[in-house]
């Protein structure tokens, strides 16, 4: 019999849900092709933010799937090409900004958008966009036109404005709706701990076991999100967990339900501040 293979934990990992409801889920994965999205939101609608990685594209292709993408990784290819310039000589006062400081700042007027209606609802916020950031969409898609013949494919300021372009089609759908972010930051910052634990973690040394850790960490990130404080949270799962029969028992256990199922549990519920 053939020997399974190491663990190199590849983790998939979405967030979803009600806005008021949030849901992180994590899934352990050998590879990661684009069949393993595909398994993970079988019959799923609606709208799907992801990175740019290849093995997205087919999923957002599919009817009843709307793709969007992430700006944060379009900055991030802008800021990486300004720190490539910055060894190079500085230019004198008054001379025009380079590409790259361009395309910085016209991303950066989005979230800056962004951070004054940060406390709005997403009907709020999808008005606002309609008139405030669509039309610096439609600025940054005529400027990034006009830039990307400009400069070599293969400088760091070529490669940004190739990807913005690339982009582009899912980049738009940010106005779309006003629960869209302009980016996947939540679901990067919600990797994170699993990212920096894992090497010292010995029972996600095999598959099984990197599988049971993702179980965990979608019940700790999806307990953080609904503002509840994880430890407390899983004190209260694993008291009662013994006691469900059915599945409505387990779900009452779910981190949006379980204040509402014991309401004298103030406890675990995180300050909302």
């Amino acid at each position: 019999m053939a020997k399974e293979p190491p663990a190199d934990p590849t983790f998939g990992r979405c967030a979803g849900g009600e806005a008021s409801r949030p849901l992180h889920y994590y899934e352990y994965d050998a590879t990661r092709g684009g069949a393993v999205i595909e398994r993970m939101l079988e019959g799923f609608q609606g709208f799907l933010q992801t990175d740019g990685y290849s093995g997205y594209e087919a999923l957002g292709e599919r009817s009843g799937i709307v793709h969007v993408g992430c700006f944060a990784h379009a900055r991030r290819k802008f800021v990486e090409a300004l720190r490539g310039q910055s060894k190079k000589p500085k230019k004198k006062p008054g001379s025009k900004q380079s590409l790259a400081r361009q395309g910085l700042s016209r991303i950066n007027k989005l979230y800056e958008y962004e951070r004054l209606w940060r406390d709005v609802t997403p009907e709020e916020r999808y008005v606002l966009r309609q008139e405030k950031t669509k039309p610096k969409l439609e600025e940054l898609h005529i400027w990034f036109e006009a830039s990307i013949g400009r400069v070599s494919p293969q400088s760091l300021t070529g490669g940004a404005l190739k990807y913005l372009k690339g982009q582009w089609p899912k980049l738009e759908h940010v106005v779309d709706d006003g629960r869209i972010a302009l980016d996947t930051n939540a679901v990067e910052r919600s990797i994170r701990p699993f990212v920096i634990g894992r090497k010292n973690w010995l029972f996600a040394d095999t598959p099984k076991g990197a599988k049971a850790s993702a179980n965990l960490y979608s019940l700790v990130e999806t307990a953080k999100a609904n503002g509840i404080e994880p430890w407390r949270y899983l004190n209260l799962v694993f008291e009662r967990l013994p006691a469900a029969k059915t599945e409505a028992d387990i779900d009452a256990l779910l981190p949006w339900r379980i204040e509402l199922a014991n309401p004298v549990d103030d406890a675990a519920r995180v300050s909302s501040s």
